[in-house]
């Protein structure tokens, strides 16, 4: 129950905001919670390309890039880097990346996307809690072995600082879920209901069991939207991305001759139609859609801006070569983070192999990287 006094000259709307605000500082107080983005952070995770993995064709390449999402995180941030070649990897920053900063965890690995295999933190008033899903190569699509092993032995190291807690009965990946730090949760019916994830539970299950696990309010079920190209079954991270906890950055197509239109077209209608917790609906920031980028085999590849990553004072933007809407997805970016940096990173190597910049990323809470 809120009572407001002396506020004669407040619309109704001033007082849900005022309300939503007062409540957002009482559940990041109120323990366990899965904390959002944009909460006090300790460090970023980046599992690192090596020639055993998919990336090996074009391994200078994307190795590049990575060092430009390195070089930017550890300005601000500690960096743990994951890879079975550490004194390589450690050679090839150490001119480029502020190396006191950097932790080097020598661990086996199938691939890069630190977003599906890496830990999901909830916060609780002993620390935080390194929950560890399975990551089963999107729906059983790519081998995740070496993968799935990551957080256990980073828990096990003491290079991740928390309590482990085994969920390896449930398959989900980090870039399936958005978190507004208040206990609602985003994401798409898509990706979480496909059959090879946990094909044996129905809507409500999966829907309880998040509740349950991540201490949540409710969970807004996306139904509509998705990219070509994409290996994640609409991952919502490639969609739609709570930026505070009433504002939300989706991507928009206005070019009705895209493959891409009536999806997304109702994917926007339907982000309409949600509320804050506060009862408001949601201020709606549009990205743009990229131009069609194709690989060689002429298929289209999944470039996103939605697929940004929040840090403590910047948020890195997957650029794409397309200085027209390059500038619009950073401009959106600087509306929805006005006191943060954008920082652009070319993207264009990681979309090759069906990622971008927030998937090849982990962050973690406060405390649990040193």
């Amino acid at each position: 129950m809120a009572i407001f006094l002396g506020l004669p000259d407040r619309d109704d709307r001033t007082l849900q905001v005022n309300f939503a605000r007062v409540y957002a500082e009482q559940v990041e107080l109120r323990t366990p919670h899965l904390p959002a983005e944009w909460a006090p952070q300790s460090g970023i995770q980046l599992t690192w390309p090596h020639d055993g993995t998919d990336w090996a064709p074009m391994l200078e390449e994307v190795e590049a890039c990575f060092v430009s999402i390195a070089r930017e995180i550890a300005r601000r941030e500690r960096l743990l880097i994951v890879t079975p070649e550490p004194d390589r990897v450690g050679r090839r920053i150490e001119n480029e990346v502020e190396m006191e900063r950097v932790c080097l965890f020598e661990c086996p690995t199938n691939d890069t996307w630190a977003r599906d295999h890496g830990a999901i933190t909830v916060s609780d008033a002993d620390g935080a809690q390194l929950q560890d899903f399975t990551f089963n190569g999107w729906g059983l699509k790519f081998a995740a072995d070496k993968d799935n092993e990551i957080t256990r032995r980073a828990a096990e190291a003491g290079v991740l600082h928390g309590r482990y807690v085994n969920r390896r009965g449930f398959v989900l990946e980090g870039g399936s879920i958005e978190s507004d730090g208040m206990g609602t949760l985003l994401t798409t019916s898509e990706c979480l209901l496909s059959p090879n994830r946990n094909g044996q539970m129905n809507r409500v299950e999966i829907e309880e069991f998040l509740r349950s696990t991540f201490h949540l309010q409710r969970v807004l079920w996306l139904d509509h939207g998705y990219l070509a190209g994409d290996d994640t079954d609409s991952h919502i991270d490639t969609l739609a991305r709570f930026c505070s906890p009433d504002t939300i950055a989706y991507v928009q197509c206005t070019d009705k001759n895209d493959v891409h239109y009536e999806a997304l077209k109702r994917m926007e209608e339907q982000l309409r139609t949600f509320r804050t917790l506060a009862d408001a609906p949601y201020r709606l920031l549009p990205l743009p859609m990229p131009d069609a980028i194709y690989d060689a085999d002429g298929e289209r590849l999944p470039a996103t801006y939605a697929n940004f990553l929040i840090m403590n004072d910047a948020v890195l933007c997957p650029v794409y070569g397309q200085p027209d809407k390059d500038a619009l997805a950073c401009q959106v970016l600087q509306e929805a983070f006005p006191d943060r940096e954008i920082v652009g990173i070319g993207c264009l190597p990681l979309i090759r192999q069906h990622g971008s910049l927030h998937c090849v990323t982990m962050q973690y809470p406060a405390g649990v990287l040193r």
